[in-house]
């Protein structure tokens, strides 16, 4: 097991390029089975998790290779649509295989899926989604298998906009018979990615970024080239880490029209905030304030995925934040690694207020979580003394050489294996 070995007090000052995002990364790795052809997925992050989707797509019968962070997925050979449970437990996002591999073979039989405890993340909204569109699914054993004649176009109404689910829409509908809508769906710009690079194939899909997405099935797909799109949540760890340690740090290959709520927050809480075509840029040479609320939301609400990063951020700032997550109920497990570094944080449900403290003090920590493990990664930074993360494995599922990039911009921080 790898650790993080970090000592704090040095400010981040500096400038590179942010990876392609995790979370669009994955379901366009996926839709790649669609299409029976050869595919190219350029800015592909090196993650873990990435990892495990490749050998996902190996046990399907797919051939792939890694040219730096370019990614070559052949889907021709792809000769099976069961997905085994040792690959399905490796992450949770696994799940949105069931929708392509639906739509490519009109069958397929998945385990559960694992990942990150940070609560519920029930599939009952794919499940009844691709029901709505002809699909049988029976449960038996840990597995999900699911068989159709035919898909079929239908007007689909989520009770609650999932990305996944969304996703999963997206991928079995794109080459069903008819038409089919998607009500309440989720508008994440990783929605907008996975509907352009299906498009790019040869999709008819129209709405992404919107509350309805609407998609006109058609025969065939083929294999194209794609760019993933920045990562957002990868973009903001970084920037408050910047705040942290009162630096100065310019992002490139990033994309500060996706990031509006995290952005308003750094400038709430006193950052200096540059916006240019591709570039942001933080300045904060002060002790950041408290904003008295901050609630995840679904997009474009205040990302949960941000909300461990920020906590360490109000750990260090002037007053008291309340924090009210909305999505996971399980998201503050962070919370006792801080308070062993000094942060004066108390939990009720799904409230956690967070009272400044001038600094923390470094610690021997253990990340549960992969954001909740970056965001021990921005509260080491800002500490007094050495701090020792454990479990480094969680937060190599979405940060690409975590340890590198802060490096570049002045961190103490090296990995011990």
């Amino acid at each position: 097991m790898s650790s993080l070995l970090i000592e704090g007090g040095n400010r981040i000052d500096g400038e590179f390029a942010v990876q392609g995002a995790k979370n669009a990364v994955l379901p366009i790795l996926a839709a790649t089975v669609l299409n029976g052809g050869k595919n190219v997925v350029y800015n592909c992050p090196d993650l873990s998790d990435v990892s495990s989707t490749v050998e996902v797509l190996e046990n399907l019968g797919c051939s792939v290779s890694r040219h730096g962070n370019i990614l070559n997925v052949d889907s021709s050979g792809m000769n099976s649509y069961t997905i085994p449970e040792t690959l399905m437990r490796k992450m949770r996002s696994s799940i949105i295989f069931l929708g392509a591999i639906i739509a490519r073979y009109k069958r397929a039989c998945v385990s559960m899926p694992g990942g990150c405890e940070i609560g519920l993340r029930p599939i009952d909204l794919h499940l009844k989604a691709l029901k709505s569109l002809g699909i049988e699914i029976s449960e038996a054993h840990g597995y999900i298998n699911c068989v159709a004649d035919k898909i079929t176009g239908a007007d689909i109404h989520l009770d609650f906009p999932s990305v996944g689910a969304t996703e999963n829409i997206m991928l079995a509908a794109c080459m069903a018979d008819g038409i089919t809508t998607i009500e309440n769906a989720a508008r994440e710009p990783e929605i907008v990615d996975l509907q352009n690079f299906l498009n790019r194939m040869g999709a008819k899909i129209s709405g992404g970024g919107g509350n309805v997405i609407r998609i006109e099935g058609v025969k065939k797909l083929y294999g194209v080239e794609h760019t993933i799109m920045p990562d957002r949540i990868v973009s903001g760890t970084y920037l408050v880490c910047a705040a942290a340690t009162r630096g100065h740090l310019v992002l490139t290959n990033t994309d500060y029209t996706h990031m509006g709520a995290i952005l308003n927050l750094l400038s709430d809480m006193g950052c200096r905030i540059y916006r240019e075509k591709n570039r942001i840029a933080i300045a904060c040479n002060q002790r950041t304030h408290a904003v008295p609320t901050i609630k995840t939301m679904p997009y474009p609400g205040f990302p949960t995925d941000i909300q461990s990063p920020f906590m360490s951020l109000a750990a260090i700032s002037d007053g008291t934040s309340i924090f009210v997550e909305n999505i996971f109920e399980n998201r503050y497990q962070h919370v006792d690694e801080l308070t062993r570094m000094g942060a004066d944080i108390r939990i009720d449900g799904r409230c956690a207020v967070v009272i400044g403290t001038k600094s923390l003090t470094g610690a021997n920590v253990v990340a549960k979580d992969l954001r909740g493990g970056a965001a021990l990664v921005a509260a080491a930074l800002a500490a007094e003394g050495n701090t020792t993360i454990e479990n480094v494995h969680f937060i190599d599922r979405g940060y690409e050489n975590i340890e590198k990039y802060l490096a570049l911009c002045g961190a103490n921080i090296t990995r011990k294996e």
